[in-house]
Protein backbone atom coordinates (compact mmCIF):
# COMPACT_ATOMS: atom_id res chain seq x y z
CA UNK A 1 0.00 0.00 0.00
CA UNK A 2 2.90 2.77 0.76
CA UNK A 3 4.59 2.41 -2.43
CA UNK A 4 1.16 3.74 -4.31
CA UNK A 5 0.81 5.67 -1.73
CA UNK A 6 3.17 7.38 -1.95
CA UNK A 7 3.26 7.68 -5.70
CA UNK A 8 -0.19 9.13 -5.66
CA UNK A 9 0.86 11.88 -3.37
CA UNK A 10 3.70 12.72 -4.50
CA UNK A 11 2.61 13.21 -8.08
CA UNK A 12 -0.76 14.80 -6.93
CA UNK A 13 -0.77 15.90 -3.43
CA UNK A 14 -2.44 15.50 -0.10
CA UNK A 15 -5.34 17.36 -0.85
CA UNK A 16 -6.58 14.89 -3.34
CA UNK A 17 -4.87 11.99 -2.03
CA UNK A 18 -6.27 10.25 1.51
CA UNK A 19 -5.73 6.76 3.01
CA UNK A 20 -8.03 4.73 5.42
CA UNK A 21 -11.19 6.67 3.76
CA UNK A 22 -14.27 5.73 5.62
CA UNK A 23 -16.46 5.04 3.09
CA UNK A 24 -19.28 6.07 4.90
CA UNK A 25 -18.85 9.86 4.24
CA UNK A 26 -19.37 8.76 0.46
CA UNK A 27 -22.36 6.66 0.23
CA UNK A 28 -25.65 7.61 0.27
CA UNK A 29 -26.41 4.72 2.32
CA UNK A 30 -23.83 5.82 5.09
CA UNK A 31 -22.44 2.39 5.48
CA UNK A 32 -18.97 0.89 4.88
CA UNK A 33 -15.50 0.06 6.09
CA UNK A 34 -12.61 2.39 4.79
CA UNK A 35 -11.28 2.91 1.71
CA UNK A 36 -7.52 2.17 1.15
CA UNK A 37 -6.30 4.74 -0.65
CA UNK A 38 -8.93 7.64 -1.58
CA UNK A 39 -8.58 10.17 -4.68
CA UNK A 40 -10.58 12.95 -6.06
CA UNK A 41 -9.08 14.25 -9.20
CA UNK A 42 -9.89 17.69 -10.51
CA UNK A 43 -9.46 16.69 -14.89
CA UNK A 44 -9.17 13.78 -17.27
CA UNK A 45 -5.63 13.56 -17.32
CA UNK A 46 -5.28 12.78 -13.90
CA UNK A 47 -8.13 10.32 -13.77
CA UNK A 48 -6.08 8.47 -16.33
CA UNK A 49 -2.52 9.21 -14.49
CA UNK A 50 -3.79 7.37 -11.23
CA UNK A 51 -5.17 4.19 -13.26
CA UNK A 52 -1.64 4.09 -15.04
CA UNK A 53 -0.30 4.18 -11.56
CA UNK A 54 -2.47 1.55 -10.42
CA UNK A 55 -1.76 -0.30 -13.52
CA UNK A 56 2.26 -0.11 -12.72
CA UNK A 57 1.74 -0.96 -9.00
CA UNK A 58 -1.06 -3.90 -9.48
CA UNK A 59 -3.46 -2.36 -7.67
CA UNK A 60 -7.08 -2.67 -8.21
CA UNK A 61 -9.59 0.83 -8.38
CA UNK A 62 -13.19 1.38 -8.34
CA UNK A 63 -14.40 4.63 -9.84
CA UNK A 64 -17.63 6.21 -8.02
CA UNK A 65 -19.59 8.97 -7.86
CA UNK A 66 -22.28 9.68 -5.44
CA UNK A 67 -22.05 6.76 -4.06
CA UNK A 68 -26.03 6.83 -4.38
CA UNK A 69 -26.21 3.13 -5.83
CA UNK A 70 -23.14 0.90 -4.12
CA UNK A 71 -23.19 -0.81 -1.06
CA UNK A 72 -19.86 -0.87 0.63
CA UNK A 73 -19.38 -4.21 2.86
CA UNK A 74 -17.74 -3.40 6.19
CA UNK A 75 -14.49 -4.66 5.50
CA UNK A 76 -13.75 -1.36 3.16
CA UNK A 77 -12.34 -1.40 -0.44
CA UNK A 78 -8.72 -2.82 -1.13
CA UNK A 79 -6.30 -0.50 -3.49
CA UNK A 80 -8.05 2.66 -4.85
CA UNK A 81 -11.46 4.57 -4.62
CA UNK A 82 -11.23 7.67 -7.50
CA UNK A 83 -14.23 9.85 -7.06
CA UNK A 84 -15.78 11.90 -9.86
CA UNK A 85 -17.35 14.97 -8.00
CA UNK A 86 -17.99 18.35 -7.82
CA UNK A 87 -14.74 18.84 -9.90
CA UNK A 88 -16.54 17.68 -12.83
CA UNK A 89 -19.81 19.32 -12.96
CA UNK A 90 -19.73 21.77 -15.99
CA UNK A 91 -23.05 22.25 -17.51
CA UNK A 92 -22.89 23.89 -21.24
CA UNK A 93 -26.07 24.74 -23.03
CA UNK A 94 -26.52 25.91 -26.81
CA UNK A 95 -30.48 26.02 -28.33
CA UNK A 96 -31.24 22.35 -27.49
CA UNK A 97 -27.95 20.89 -26.86
CA UNK A 98 -26.50 20.30 -23.50
CA UNK A 99 -23.21 19.11 -22.57
CA UNK A 100 -22.60 18.39 -19.20
CA UNK A 101 -19.59 16.33 -17.46
CA UNK A 102 -20.09 13.50 -15.33
CA UNK A 103 -19.85 14.49 -11.80
CA UNK A 104 -22.98 16.74 -12.00
CA UNK A 105 -25.72 16.05 -10.13
CA UNK A 106 -28.95 14.85 -11.84
CA UNK A 107 -30.73 17.34 -9.75
CA UNK A 108 -28.46 20.33 -11.15
CA UNK A 109 -28.67 19.08 -14.52
CA UNK A 110 -32.61 18.75 -15.40
CA UNK A 111 -33.13 22.52 -13.09
CA UNK A 112 -30.48 23.89 -15.71
CA UNK A 113 -32.35 22.61 -18.57
CA UNK A 114 -36.18 23.35 -17.81
CA UNK A 115 -34.45 27.06 -16.97
CA UNK A 116 -33.44 27.16 -20.11
CA UNK A 117 -37.08 26.13 -21.62
CA UNK A 118 -35.96 22.61 -22.74
CA UNK A 119 -37.34 19.40 -21.82
CA UNK A 120 -36.53 15.70 -21.76
CA UNK A 121 -34.85 15.00 -18.34
CA UNK A 122 -37.49 16.44 -16.26
CA UNK A 123 -38.29 12.83 -15.34
CA UNK A 124 -34.89 12.18 -14.03
CA UNK A 125 -35.89 14.74 -11.51
CA UNK A 126 -35.05 13.25 -7.81
CA UNK A 127 -32.67 10.16 -8.51
CA UNK A 128 -29.86 10.62 -6.19
CA UNK A 129 -26.49 10.65 -8.11
CA UNK A 130 -24.10 12.09 -10.73
CA UNK A 131 -24.68 12.13 -14.29
CA UNK A 132 -21.96 9.26 -14.72
CA UNK A 133 -23.22 6.99 -12.30
CA UNK A 134 -26.40 7.38 -14.60
CA UNK A 135 -25.30 6.42 -17.48
CA UNK A 136 -23.51 3.57 -16.65
CA UNK A 137 -26.68 2.37 -15.30
CA UNK A 138 -29.20 3.85 -17.58
CA UNK A 139 -30.66 5.03 -14.51
CA UNK A 140 -34.95 5.68 -14.58
CA UNK A 141 -37.52 6.34 -13.20
CA UNK A 142 -41.55 6.38 -13.98
CA UNK A 143 -40.86 5.76 -17.79
CA UNK A 144 -38.16 7.48 -17.91
CA UNK A 145 -34.78 6.02 -19.03
CA UNK A 146 -31.14 8.35 -19.18
CA UNK A 147 -31.01 7.12 -22.71
CA UNK A 148 -33.82 8.46 -23.69
CA UNK A 149 -32.56 12.27 -25.39
CA UNK A 150 -28.81 10.86 -24.53
CA UNK A 151 -26.73 11.63 -28.39
CA UNK A 152 -23.27 10.77 -27.06
CA UNK A 153 -20.62 9.80 -24.37
CA UNK A 154 -17.21 10.85 -23.82
CA UNK A 155 -15.43 8.15 -22.25
CA UNK A 156 -11.48 7.66 -21.14
CA UNK A 157 -10.54 3.87 -22.65
CA UNK A 158 -7.34 2.83 -21.87
CA UNK A 159 -5.85 6.38 -21.23
CA UNK A 160 -7.36 8.18 -24.56
CA UNK A 161 -10.03 9.62 -24.65
CA UNK A 162 -12.71 8.95 -27.31
CA UNK A 163 -16.08 9.74 -28.33
CA UNK A 164 -19.30 6.94 -28.66
CA UNK A 165 -22.50 7.46 -29.94
CA UNK A 166 -24.96 6.10 -28.45
CA UNK A 167 -26.66 3.99 -30.90
CA UNK A 168 -22.65 2.14 -30.16
CA UNK A 169 -23.57 2.40 -26.26
CA UNK A 170 -25.87 -0.96 -25.53
CA UNK A 171 -28.01 0.42 -22.78
CA UNK A 172 -31.05 -1.03 -21.91
CA UNK A 173 -32.85 -1.77 -18.32
CA UNK A 174 -30.33 -0.66 -15.65
CA UNK A 175 -27.48 -1.45 -18.09
CA UNK A 176 -24.81 -0.44 -20.43
CA UNK A 177 -21.58 -1.87 -21.81
CA UNK A 178 -20.08 0.14 -19.02
CA UNK A 179 -20.43 -2.82 -17.06
CA UNK A 180 -18.35 -5.01 -19.11
CA UNK A 181 -15.76 -2.78 -20.52
CA UNK A 182 -13.25 -0.51 -18.63
CA UNK A 183 -14.11 2.84 -19.89
CA UNK A 184 -14.60 5.85 -17.75
CA UNK A 185 -17.81 8.23 -18.48
CA UNK A 186 -16.46 12.41 -18.35
CA UNK A 187 -19.03 13.94 -20.30
CA UNK A 188 -22.09 13.36 -22.16
CA UNK A 189 -24.50 14.96 -24.59
CA UNK A 190 -28.28 15.31 -24.99
CA UNK A 191 -30.61 16.30 -27.41
CA UNK A 192 -33.06 18.11 -25.97
CA UNK A 193 -36.58 19.37 -26.99
CA UNK A 194 -37.98 22.77 -27.10
CA UNK A 195 -39.92 22.82 -23.46
CA UNK A 196 -43.99 22.95 -24.43
CA UNK A 197 -44.85 24.53 -20.61
CA UNK A 198 -44.72 20.78 -19.01
CA UNK A 199 -41.44 20.03 -18.22
CA UNK A 200 -41.13 22.46 -14.66
CA UNK A 201 -44.97 20.65 -13.93
CA UNK A 202 -43.65 17.31 -14.85
CA UNK A 203 -40.31 17.70 -12.69
CA UNK A 204 -42.48 19.00 -9.67
CA UNK A 205 -44.76 16.36 -9.94
CA UNK A 206 -42.38 13.33 -9.88
CA UNK A 207 -40.39 15.21 -7.01
CA UNK A 208 -43.84 15.33 -5.07
CA UNK A 209 -44.39 11.74 -5.67
CA UNK A 210 -41.15 10.67 -4.41
CA UNK A 211 -41.60 12.44 -1.71
CA UNK A 212 -44.91 11.19 -0.48
CA UNK A 213 -44.19 7.26 -1.77
CA UNK A 214 -40.56 7.15 -0.86
CA UNK A 215 -38.72 6.96 2.63
CA UNK A 216 -36.08 9.62 1.87
CA UNK A 217 -35.75 10.49 5.56
CA UNK A 218 -33.39 7.43 6.01
CA UNK A 219 -30.09 6.69 3.91
CA UNK A 220 -30.49 3.96 1.68
CA UNK A 221 -29.19 3.14 -2.19
CA UNK A 222 -32.44 3.55 -3.59
CA UNK A 223 -34.45 0.74 -5.05
CA UNK A 224 -32.41 -2.51 -3.81
CA UNK A 225 -33.71 -4.59 -6.36
CA UNK A 226 -34.31 -4.85 -10.07
CA UNK A 227 -37.57 -4.69 -11.54
CA UNK A 228 -38.45 -8.73 -12.09
CA UNK A 229 -40.17 -9.30 -15.38
CA UNK A 230 -43.30 -10.17 -13.58
CA UNK A 231 -44.69 -7.50 -11.87
CA UNK A 232 -42.71 -5.09 -9.30
CA UNK A 233 -40.34 -6.03 -6.45
CA UNK A 234 -41.56 -3.80 -4.27
CA UNK A 235 -45.18 -5.41 -4.61
CA UNK A 236 -43.66 -8.73 -4.16
CA UNK A 237 -41.88 -7.97 -1.25
CA UNK A 238 -44.60 -6.23 0.39
CA UNK A 239 -47.01 -9.01 -0.34
CA UNK A 240 -44.81 -11.63 1.44
CA UNK A 241 -45.39 -9.38 4.46
CA UNK A 242 -42.09 -8.19 4.75
CA UNK A 243 -42.70 -4.24 5.23
CA UNK A 244 -40.91 -3.25 8.12
CA UNK A 245 -38.74 -6.61 8.59
CA UNK A 246 -35.61 -5.79 10.08
CA UNK A 247 -32.10 -7.23 11.04
CA UNK A 248 -29.74 -5.02 12.93
CA UNK A 249 -30.45 -1.52 11.64
CA UNK A 250 -31.25 -2.41 7.96
CA UNK A 251 -34.90 -2.20 7.59
CA UNK A 252 -37.20 -2.95 4.84
CA UNK A 253 -39.21 0.40 4.49
CA UNK A 254 -42.54 0.69 6.06
CA UNK A 255 -43.30 3.39 3.20
CA UNK A 256 -41.86 1.45 0.18
CA UNK A 257 -41.12 -2.39 0.35
CA UNK A 258 -38.89 -1.71 -2.63
CA UNK A 259 -36.11 0.03 -0.56
CA UNK A 260 -34.08 -1.21 2.76
CA UNK A 261 -33.29 1.72 4.45
CA UNK A 262 -30.14 2.47 7.31
CA UNK A 263 -32.17 3.38 10.77
CA UNK A 264 -28.89 4.91 11.69
CA UNK A 265 -26.69 2.08 12.48
CA UNK A 266 -27.06 -0.45 10.07
CA UNK A 267 -23.81 -2.55 9.01
CA UNK A 268 -23.14 -3.56 5.20
CA UNK A 269 -24.13 -7.04 6.94
CA UNK A 270 -27.52 -6.23 8.06
CA UNK A 271 -28.34 -5.06 4.82
CA UNK A 272 -27.04 -8.21 2.98
CA UNK A 273 -28.26 -10.52 5.34
CA UNK A 274 -31.85 -8.90 4.85
CA UNK A 275 -31.63 -8.87 1.49
CA UNK A 276 -30.71 -12.73 1.09
CA UNK A 277 -33.39 -12.69 3.64
CA UNK A 278 -35.85 -10.77 1.45
CA UNK A 279 -34.91 -12.53 -1.93
CA UNK A 280 -35.56 -16.41 -0.29
CA UNK A 281 -38.84 -15.25 1.12
CA UNK A 282 -40.54 -13.47 -2.28
CA UNK A 283 -38.66 -16.60 -3.82
CA UNK A 284 -40.46 -19.20 -1.78
CA UNK A 285 -44.13 -17.06 -1.77
CA UNK A 286 -44.01 -15.89 -5.40
CA UNK A 287 -41.16 -17.95 -7.17
CA UNK A 288 -39.62 -15.10 -8.37
CA UNK A 289 -35.70 -14.12 -8.16
CA UNK A 290 -34.98 -10.96 -7.18
CA UNK A 291 -32.04 -9.72 -8.18
CA UNK A 292 -29.82 -6.85 -6.50
CA UNK A 293 -29.93 -3.25 -8.58
CA UNK A 294 -27.47 -1.47 -5.92
CA UNK A 295 -24.18 -2.84 -6.80
CA UNK A 296 -22.12 -4.30 -3.99
CA UNK A 297 -18.18 -3.70 -3.26
CA UNK A 298 -15.62 -4.23 -0.90
CA UNK A 299 -14.66 -7.48 0.93
CA UNK A 300 -15.90 -8.54 4.55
Amino acid sequence: MQDIYNKLKDRFGLDIVYKNEPMDKHTTFKIGGNAEIFITPKNPEQIAEIIETCKECDKPYLIIGNGSNILVRDGGISGVVIKIGSEFSDIHIEGNIVKAQAGVSLYVLCTKTIEASLKGLEGLMGIPGTLGGAIYMNAGAYGYEIKDNLKSIKVLENGEIKEIDIANFGMGYRTSILKNKDMIVLEAVFELQKDDGTAEKTARDLLDRRHSKQPIDYPSAGSTFKRPSEGYASKLIDEAGLKGYRIGGACVSDKHAGFIINLGNATAKDVLDLMEYVKEKVYKISGILLEPEIKIVGHD
